[in-house]
């Protein structure tokens, strides 16, 4: 299965299908700082999740430039060890317009892998900072990657992205400074009374990936009860109608900028 914008723009379709119903795969969001591994932690994750006969899909969100606007969409080369499982979907797509770590379609995109059926989908977002946790609108589990040497930004992050994840996962624990990240993030959350586990994972020799994958399913079992689906779908609603103001907005010629604001406002309305 590709999925293009071409096939992304059909949605209605695919939403109204018999086997459809929108937001029915959990979706499992995972986010952190460039570098913290996120790529290779999925493809050992999925590897194991797998294992009981479950359907993945995996969306790899890679930045675009804004300068050119391309993007590398590279992430996928680290997942290398599961693209031929059947079991399996993978696609990189560009973040584009979005500045929220996800990107600007992700609506869309989500919509034709709930009508294509897929037990679970996973979504890995950009490499982010503090604020960008639009995910989490999305993630019925959201899993914070975090690897040694980030003790700094822990502190950082305590106003921001840390507040809105579920599990938190130091990786690459083999490296000096993964006990002391671990402590450290222990005692953000405690001050904040967060309570969430905080997992140690080497992706290298796959320490830790089992406990990861059996905390990511006790926390879709406990969560079922306070279900997401109003959340995701007020966010697709707020996707879509922010892609087409965009688009309309692009249309306006040249000169209509010169004209008054209220009529300016009055004909990008008409065009909605």
């Amino acid at each position: 299965m590709a999925i293009s914008r071409a096939a992304a723009s059909s949605v209605a379709e695919a939403l109204t299908a018999p086997n459809t119903a929108p937001g029915a795969a959990p979706v499992i969001g995972v986010t952190g700082a460039p570098g913290a591994g996120k790529s290779t932690l999925i493809g050992r994750l999925v590897a194991r999740r797998v294992r009981d006969d479950r359907t993945m899909a995996v969306l790899a969100i890679d930045p675009s430039s804004p300068r050119s606007g391309g993007s590398l969409l590279g992430d996928r080369i680290r997942m290398e060890a599961i693209s031929g499982d059947p079991r399996v979907y993978i696609r990189s797509l560009p973040s584009a317009g979005a500045h929220d770590g996800l990107t600007d379609n992700i609506a869309e995109v989500l919509g034709v892998l709930d009508a294509f059926g897929f037990g679970e989908v996973l979504i890995e977002t950009v490499g982010v900072g503090q604020a960008e946790y639009g995910v989490r609108a999305l993630a019925a589990a959201e899993v914070l990657v975090l690897m040694p040497g980030a003790g700094d930004y822990v502190q950082a992050m305590k106003a921001g992205i840390i507040e809105t994840a579920d599990i938190f996962v130091v990786n690459k624990a083999e490296l000096p400074g993964a006990e002391r990240l671990e402590a450290e993030l222990l005692a953000v959350l405690e001050r904040r009374e967060v309570k969430a586990p905080v997992i140690r994972v080497s992706a290298v020799s796959d320490e830790g990936v089992a406990a990861l994958s059996e905390a990511i399913d006790a926390f879709l079992q406990e969560s079922r009860e306070r279900e997401t689906q109003a959340a995701r779908q007020r966010f697709r609603l707020q996707s879509l109608v922010q892609r087409r103001l965009r688009e309309v907005l692009d249309q306006v010629a040249c000169e209509q900028w010169r004209l008054p604001l209220a009529d300016l406002y009055c004909s990008v309305l008409k065009r909605l």
